[in-house]
């Protein structure tokens, strides 16, 4: 039985974003593999895919302000919308600065990274397509699974960042793949915030 009013729109706009997520981490992760001459495509790759989430963010907040009745709570809608656009706002500012730091070959702890966003975006992508059909059991097994992800990534952050501070012999290098990296451990931060509001919709609706 649905448990929640039928309105597709809103839901597929979500896993419209959350589908844009999958692909510009797997972009970040094959940035980050790249030969640094290679990586302008995928970095623009990323810039247009940050853009049609922009997009697709502005409808859904048009979209809220103009129903009068919504499928969730309004400010449910609102902080979904806002924090799975912040994922792609944060991928695409860390290939930003790759393209702007010029840092080299990059270490392969942010590509161990990288591929843990990767299966965090995965997940979200899984827990928003239910959504709609009010899956608590699928959902809560999703945002378990990003939380576990998320564990993983920080201790891998730990451990390269710490292996880049020990081998890295130019500072200003140094300097470059530090923000870098802190850059990929927030999208992971971020992954489980949407998690977090993803879990909290589910338990309420359930």
């Amino acid at each position: 039985m649905r448990l929640l009013p039928r309105d597709e729109r809103f839901f597929d706009l979500f896993t419209s974003v959350a589908t844009l997520n999958v692909e510009a981490a797997k972009h970040l992760r094959e940035l980050l593999k790249a030969d640094p001459d290679q990586r302008a495509y995928l970095v623009e790759s990323i810039k247009r895919l940050e853009h049609e989430a922009d997009a697709l963010t502005h409808e859904v907040i048009t979209r809220l302000d103009r129903s009068f009745i919504t499928p969730l709570d309004r400010e449910d809608i609102h902080m979904l919308a806002s924090r799975l656009d912040d994922i792609l706002d944060l991928i695409d500012g860390t290939a930003r600065r790759v393209q702007i730091f010029r840092p080299g070959a990059a270490p392969q702890g942010t590509v161990v990274i990288a591929e843990v966003i990767v299966r965090s975006t995965e997940q979200i992508l899984e827990a928003v397509r239910v959504l709609s059909n009010s899956k608590t059991p699928v959902i809560i097994a999703a945002c378990t699974q990003i939380k576990k992800l998320e564990e993983e990534g920080d201790f891998a952050y730990h451990e390269w960042l710490g292996r880049l501070f020990e081998e890295e012999r130019d500072p200003i290098t140094l300097i470059k793949w530090k923000e870098l990296y802190d850059n990929l451990e927030k999208t992971l931060d971020q992954a489980e915030d949407v998690a977090n509001v993803l879990e909290s919709v589910a338990i309420k609706h359930s």
